[in-house]
């Protein structure tokens, strides 16, 4: 038997977590110069969930309704709770729950915090062993 390959293999550790109250254009600025089609939004508080806002949330929730982007805060177009999983959890299993759900990413935690994101193409490219 082959020793599995975990999430916390494959995953990358540069989070990019922002506050709820960030405006979509404060939020867009950063996305822009980290190169990312993801934010996760910070808990408010000890007893709350993170979130998540995606490009796909601002182009639906934002600019198709011809909102302000100066004026619509993270907390207004976020999705919460986000589907996360455990750096200990095998790919395989990681790679079918993000394809059930229809997500091509998640966040990792462990202990209650963030320590990393995955993705369907981290799983693929350094996931499998191809020889």
């Amino acid at each position: 038997m082959t020793t599995p390959i975990l999430v916390k293999d494959v995953m990358w550790t540069q989070v990019d977590i922002v506050d709820g109250k960030c405006t979509v254009e404060n939020a867009l600025k950063d996305m822009k110069h980290k190169k990312t089609k993801m934010l996760l939004v910070d808990k408010s508080h000890d007893h709350d969930e993170y979130g998540v806002v995606l490009i796909a949330d601002i182009a639906a929730k934002v600019i198709a309704k011809d909102r302000a982007l100066n004026r619509v805060n993270i907390y207004e177009i976020m999705n919460k709770p986000v589907i996360s999983v455990h750096p200990d959890m095998d790919i395989r299993y990681c790679a079918e729950l993000l394809s059930h759900f229809s997500l091509s990413r998640c966040p990792v935690l462990d202990n209650g915090k963030i320590v990393g994101v995955v993705s369907l193409t981290s799983i693929v490219f350094n996931g499998l062993r191809i020889v």
